[in-house]
């Protein structure tokens, strides 16, 4: 996809937070959002992401690693819903163990994509979770 087909979402202005402990994971996913004019932020682990949210921000979406330290992607993910935080969140992993996946997805996940991500992978999770459905 060039990135003349590439749409813009900037006038939609959604927001991402990206939660991933590892930076060179950090760097692609902020990139690949920033390509769709999507804002995004990040954090290293899923207790700051609640932090993040019960210091009053909200996102329209979360791209949720799964092995982190300190609280893991399962764990922040149940966290933030016992919240009642509604935001789309995308369990994005290396690890495909199908017992693993249920957990990280019965724990609250709206989709899930197995790293590397990619822009196919992205747009993926943006139709599924109707942030962007135009083709």
């Amino acid at each position: 996809m060039t990135r003349e087909e590439l749409p813009n979402l900037a006038e939609s202005k959604l927001t991402a937070l990206v939660v991933d402990d590892n930076f060179v994971n950090q760097s692609i996913h902020q990139k690949l959002l920033s390509r769709l004019g999507i804002q995004n932020d990040v954090v290293c682990n899923g207790k700051e992401a609640v932090d993040a949210h019960c210091s009053g921000r909200n996102y329209d979406l979360i791209l949720m690693d799964m092995d982190m330290p300190i609280m893991n992607g399962t764990q922040a993910t149940k966290r933030l819903r016992e919240m009642g935080i509604e935001s789309k969140i995308a369990g994005v992993t290396t690890r495909a163990n199908e017992g693993e996946k249920k957990e990280f997805m019965e724990a609250g996940l709206n989709d899930f994509q197995e790293k590397p991500l990619t822009i196919s992978k992205l747009l993926s999770i943006l139709h599924k979770l109707d942030f962007y459905v135009q083709t």
